[in-house]
């Protein structure tokens, strides 16, 4: 599907998906009848408002990907003219295939060879794309994503340069390190997140298909290659996870 194509920017643009297949079964019982990713915040739906934000940093070629009332978010894109932006969707109708496997099935709609944006449909945030695309080329990185000091039942663990090195779930105690340092700093992951185009044939390498998660892939690629934590702790970020969590961001995105 494609909308609007005349509203495309200069072909240097980045490319960019947001993640909007998910299942929402936290957000019941919206989600028993629509996907999350329409669900509204002041009259404006989640997806809406995630293109709205990337158009901000001249980002207008975007990639939905869908499986739950997926024809839902269909319509609502060609209705409203991708909200000014080219979008086209990425069908995961058959499986859904979690933020690493999604990436991955829709590597044909990105441009070859050039950096590109992935963002959750259900993360709201005003964290600078361009500083984040700044920082993440001034460390010469292979990924880079925004990351802040809150409160998490997860956390990713960083070296004291901000170098991804390992993940943590604070519930459970389990740990997953990939680089051994005796000092890791937790942090949140925000899910703004820049990558090489390379991401692609390193997952391929790795043996990464299907179903798979991008923290999966992460720390994977941590010890061989530079991924970076880009600390903007102080931006406004809600997790619009659970409907309890709607007015929380109606309250910091009017």
């Amino acid at each position: 599907m494609q909308t609007n194509p005349n509203s495309i920017p200069g072909k240097h643009s980045l490319d960019a998906m947001i993640f909007s297949a998910g299942l929402g079964t936290r957000f019941k019982p919206w989600t028993d009848k629509h996907p999350k990713a329409l669900a509204p915040v002041n009259g404006k739906t989640l997806l809406q408002r995630n293109i709205e934000y990337l158009q901000q940093y001249g980002i207008r070629n975007v990639i939905v990907n869908v499986h739950h009332f997926a024809e839902q978010i269909e319509k609502a894109i060609a209705d409203n003219q991708g909200w000014g932006s080219r979008v086209r969707i990425s069908d995961e109708r058959n499986e859904v295939l979690e933020t690493g496997g999604g990436l991955l099935k829709a590597r044909s709609l990105f441009t070859p060879g050039q950096r590109f944006i992935t963002c959750n449909v259900d993360i709201l945030t005003d964290l600078d794309i361009h500083k984040l695309v700044q920082f993440h080329e001034q460390k010469n990185a292979l990924i880079s994503f925004g990351i802040t000091n809150r409160i998490s039942s997860r956390n990713l663990l960083f070296n004291r340069d901000g170098r991804l090195c390992g993940w943590k779930n604070n519930t459970t105690g389990e740990q997953r390190i990939s680089i051994n340092e005796n000092e890791l700093v937790p942090k949140a992951y925000s899910c703004v997140v820049v990558f090489e185009y390379a991401v692609f044939e390193l997952m391929k390498q790795h043996g990464f298909t299907g179903k798979f998660s991008l923290i999966d892939v992460y720390l994977e690629l941590a010890a061989e290659h530079l991924i970076m934590g880009f600390d903007h702790s102080g931006d406004r970020l809600v997790d619009v996870g659970k409907p309890a969590s709607v007015a929380v961001a109606e309250s910091l995105f009017p």
